[in-house]
């Protein structure tokens, strides 16, 4: 009897603290992800002043709306290259590819090119192909590309502040510009036409750069915001990828009676942790088969992750550290955006002699982008944009429900991290009525892929147009 009652107890502890902690375990997976807490209530719009000194010293905003031209110098010419005839080149490592970053021989190519066959006239005289201009907002001049349909009689366009992120600028959305504004010539219809405006965001190409800390998204997003009602839209549509696709999710969740439609092409959303945890196991009890890839294993992208991720966390932290270096050096400013331009667009990329650069791009789209940089000399101000930003993106904010019409295109290639299944973008964008698996792309959507890119975002608008209806 007694030895009966010992294997007894002796079989009830051996199960007991596995199912505690198993409990426990659960409950605390609850817990974290929310089930038991309402949605963060969405903060004030606010307002600011970021330019010199105090606002009392201006002592009215300029509201005027200024038309300017990008200039390319025959100074800006000669310095740069003169820095390129100057670099101090090094030698890779046999065999490895792109998988320590740009292999010093590929740069190599890059600055023969930047020197001898970059056409800097002729790249100018494409930047102007589009109007730009500058306003003043918050103490700060910004930068905008404003481009107007030209419109029959009876016909009617629809505003769409476009957003970009980083290491991107205005120049990203050149090639998708005259598919929104002239759609009758690009695969469109006539209810397809757009205004498109596209601002730099504070800190990036011509946009004038902070004077004090704080510059975050939800500030842009107040920012972008008075300038689409500065220039007579009261309401409008938005679209963005990367922090432009924050900062115009931000406009959603703020501006709600402003913004009629969110379109993006990048999701932050927060994965539900206990999803996470038992689809590690049983993928199929959580989600469709066709999204396991996008999720699990876990293992494979936390990997992918910390490998590619060293960027970001130099940018949160001390960003005015490397900023020296990117701002006097031009090959080290090109080598960091090109990294971007491999890996982001393809990881795969990472396994080619190249990192896929002469394939998947023509080398003025990078040189291009990166010109917006050196000429603007602001890498600096751009990369602060990750250390304001941080509170935000583990903030209330970031888990706030957005109510406005939403659409979504998920390119294959994107950074892993952001591409979250359809069940999971709907807890945070609750109003999503469009969430398109795209065939071929990656992060630089607009440069890389204008034609799905512009077709997924006329269907967007169109049901939101009819919702409205």
């Amino acid at each position: 009897m007694i030895f009966t009652r010992r294997i007894y107890q002796s079989f009830i502890m051996g199960w007991r603290w596995p199912l505690i902690i198993s409990v426990l375990a659960v409950v605390a997976g609850l817990y974290l992800s929310g089930i038991f807490s309402e949605p963060p209530t969405p903060p004030p719009l606010g307002d600011g002043w970021w330019g010199r000194g105090g606002r009392e010293k201006a002592s009215k905003e300029d509201e005027s709306i200024r038309k300017f031209s990008i200039s390319i110098s025959n100074d800006t010419i000669n310095d740069l290259k003169t820095r390129l005839r100057n670099t101090r080149h090094f030698e890779g490592l046999e065999g490895t590819k792109f998988h320590y970053g740009v292999r010093p021989e590929y740069m190599q190519t890059v600055v023969k090119y930047w020197l001898n066959k970059y056409d800097f006239k002729a790249q100018e005289k494409y930047f102007n192909k589009y109007n730009h201009y500058r306003t003043n907002i918050e103490g700060l001049d910004i930068h905008f590309v404003h481009v107007k349909p030209t419109l029959k009689p009876g016909q009617k366009s629809k505003p769409l502040l476009i957003s970009h992120g980083w290491p991107g600028s205005f120049y990203e959305f050149y090639k998708i510009i005259p598919l929104l504004t002239d759609p009758l010539n690009n695969g469109g219809t006539a209810e397809d036409i757009f205004e498109v405006i596209c601002p730099s965001i504070p800190g990036f190409g011509y946009s004038e750069a902070s004077h004090k800390s704080g510059m975050n998204a939800h500030v842009v997003a107040r920012i972008f915001g008075k300038l689409m009602s500065r220039l007579g839209h009261d309401r409008y549509y938005v679209q963005g990828g990367d922090w432009g696709s924050f900062i115009t999710s931000i406009m959603g969740l703020l501006l709600p009676e402003h913004v009629k439609g969110l379109h993006i092409n990048l999701v932050s959303v927060d994965p539900p942790l206990l999803q996470l945890i038992i689809g590690s196991y049983f993928p199929s009890l959580i989600l469709p088969a066709e999204d396991h890839h996008k999720v699990w294993p876990v293992t494979p992208l936390f990997f992918d992750v910390l490998m590619e991720s060293g960027y970001f966390h130099i940018q949160a932290t001390k960003p005015d550290t490397i900023g020296h270096s990117l701002t006097d050096s031009p090959v080290g400013l090109a080598a960091y955006i090109l990294e971007k331009f491999s890996s982001a667009t393809n990881m795969a990329w990472r396994d080619l002699e190249d990192g896929g650069l002469n394939d998947g791009w023509q080398m003025d789209d990078p040189l291009n982008n990166i010109m917006v940089y050196w000429m603007n000399g602001n890498m600096a101000s751009a990369m602060r944009f990750y250390k304001e930003n941080v509170p935000l993106l583990f903030g209330d904010i970031n888990k706030c429900l957005i109510k406005v019409p939403s659409g979504v295109a998920d390119f294959p290639n994107e950074v892993s991290i952001f591409r979250k299944p359809e069940k999971w973008v709907r807890y945070k964008y609750v109003n999503l009525l469009q969430y398109t698996s795209m065939p071929r792309g990656g992060h630089f959507a607009a440069l890389e892929e204008p034609q799905l890119l512009a077709e997924d975002i006329r269907l967007f608008v169109r049901k939101v147009e009819t919702l409205h209806q």
